[in-house]
């Protein structure tokens, strides 16, 4: 964790000793559709919160000389490194936790404490098989070796506001999701039979698929309205036409 994260953290949770990390499974199937697997069912930042908020309480409760502060990609932990430290699942060479049998299909929370509790009981996670084929998939190349390049990696892109270079613009014309890539998760070995989530808020009341019909005319306020409990949605209704209307022009 660099300078600026770790100045970060103390204003979060002064004089903080460890992170809890929790890998939560959201795999609900492969439909058709075009937005990413993550971002079709309940937004996993209220989910997880939901989740984790409770657990602060009762170590609160428990400990309550101790500051517990949950997160959700709202910290300045790095949560994957988190994860890998404490044992959890593998080093994805897509640089995803991988955790079978749930595959890279996983958000990780984490508790930010003062508390000075033990050491993981396992040890580091180890890498992946180092198959590759999440590389050769990457149609931006984002991953190369042990480098990854956000401003080439579709997920990134669909999620990047304002104009874009026409070498962007190009790669999120040739893509077949509106909103996120799911490319180096769906080719990789680990990820070839996932077990499915168990949580209901990532199964049910699933949202696949948005069209520029779904969206035209539509205000920002409602859009919010609509879709404001989706991951697709933080970005703004901005965002999510754009990315339709440069698919929509390579028809």
């Amino acid at each position: 964790m660099d300078e600026n994260a770790r100045e970060k953290a103390e204003s979060l949770c002064p004089g903080a000793k460890c992170v809890l990390v929790c890998a939560v499974p959201y795999y609900a199937g492969d439909a058709p559709g075009n937005l990413s697997l993550y971002a079709r069912g309940r937004d996993y930042h209220l989910v997880l919160g939901d989740l984790l908020n409770p657990i602060c309480e009762v170590l609160h409760e428990k400990y309550p000389a101790h500051r517990f502060v949950p997160g959700v990609d709202n910290s300045p932990l790095p949560e994957r490194e988190a994860a890998w430290a404490a044992g959890i699942g593998l080093r994805g060479e897509h640089g995803l936790v991988i955790v079978p049998p749930y595959g890279s299909w996983v958000f990780l929370g984490t508790i930010l404490t003062d508390h000075p509790a033990p050491p993981p009981d396992r040890a580091p996670s180890p890498p992946c098989i180092r198959c590759g084929k999440c590389q050769k998939v990457c149609p931006g190349g984002a991953l190369r070796g042990e480098t990854f390049d956000p401003e080439r990696c579709l997920s990134h892109l669909t999620q990047k506001k304002g104009e874009l270079p026409p070498e962007q613009e190009a790669l999120l014309a040739a893509h077949t999701l509106a909103w996120g890539c799911d490319l180096c998760q769906r080719v990789c070995p680990y990820n070839a039979h996932p077990k499915a989530t168990e949580l209901s808020t990532f199964r049910d009341d699933l949202v696949e698929n948005l069209t520029a019909d779904m969206v035209e005319g539509v205000t920002n306020r409602q859009f919010k309205e609509r879709y404001g409990d989706r991951a697709f949605a933080w970005r703004g209704l901005a965002v999510i036409r754009r990315n339709l209307a440069l698919q929509t022009s390579k028809n």
